[in-house]
């Protein structure tokens, strides 16, 4: 119920300030169990995704949506746990299997489950390579995988920004449905995940029009951010020895200025 009011809400207000545009609605099933996966290139793939269509998607959304602090992590896991989305784990191990369950769960109810294989949103807007649980959960749900192109999302809110640009307008792209059902009863061996998760991230790149890189995100993400903090480092060395410098010369000017001024007093005594 939530969902509908802050989408009905919402709504009216995306369209007039953003005026987004849709490709491809009618590739969305009208009813049953479909898995839309999505390239991530922003927080706000969460509205402007779901926004032209008349069913609600439940999304896989990173748990740090739902623990974070203050005002602005109350405001996110209010939010998030409001509309029905899944906090996922990316750590691995028994916390992601256990929110991969639930995921199922929605579509044995008939429902939509939205998931990004990249696992994080794109740190340069290029697409990323795919993680192979989202081909887990098509194969098991036996559903049919529909892709969703987000295009300019990046552009109205790239990470690290708070407030949203004006005078960008964003698209989404659905393709048509993806079937896998020559892989059902595989999903336990890697090279069938592999080759299914390719197949999906090739659609979206052919859909999105972005670069693709075949490495994971997260780690490209871990590499920027390293360098950024040498960057700091080195800018922070930097300003030091600037700051160094500059009081090595204010003490040179007034030792300078002292020994001018006690010759001029020698000068005036003789």
């Amino acid at each position: 119920m939530f969902y509908w009011v802050v989408k009905a809400i919402l709504g009216p207000i995306l369209a007039v300030l953003w005026q987004p545009r849709a490709e491809g609605v009618e590739n969305v099933p009208r009813r049953g169990p479909a898995l839309m996966v999505g390239n991530h290139l922003s927080f706000s793939d969460h509205f402007f995704g779901p926004l032209p269509l008349p069913r609600r998607i439940t999304f896989l959304a990173k748990s740090e949506y739902f623990t974070g602090t203050g005002v602005k992590g109350l405001a996110s896991r209010a939010f998030f746990s409001g509309v029905g989305q899944i906090p996922i784990d990316r750590s691995g191990g028994k916390a992601s299997e256990a929110a991969l369950r639930t995921g199922l769960k929605v579509l044995k109810r008939g429902e939509l489950l939205g998931i990004y294989p990249e696992g994080t949103r794109s740190p340069d807007g290029k697409l990323y390579r795919g993680r192979t649980g989202v081909a887990r959960i098509a194969l098991e749900a036996r559903v049919p995988v529909v892709p969703m192109a987000m295009i300019n999302a990046d552009k109205i809110m790239p990470p690290g920004r708070t407030v949203p640009k004006l005078g960008i307008r964003p698209q989404v792209k659905f393709g048509k449905a993806l079937d896998f059902s020559r892989y059902y009863g595989m999903e336990k061996d890697q090279r069938v995940l592999r080759a299914v998760t390719d197949e999906i991230m090739y659609a979206l790149m052919e859909l999105s029009g972005q670069e693709y890189v075949d490495r994971y995100a997260q780690a490209v993400k871990a590499e920027l951010e390293e360098e950024a903090r040498e960057a700091r480092k080195e800018q922070n060395a930097d300003d030091k020895e600037r700051r160094r410098a500059e009081r090595t010369r204010r003490k040179e000017e007034r030792r300078a200025g002292r020994a001018e001024k006690k010759a001029a007093r020698r000068q005036a005594s003789e």
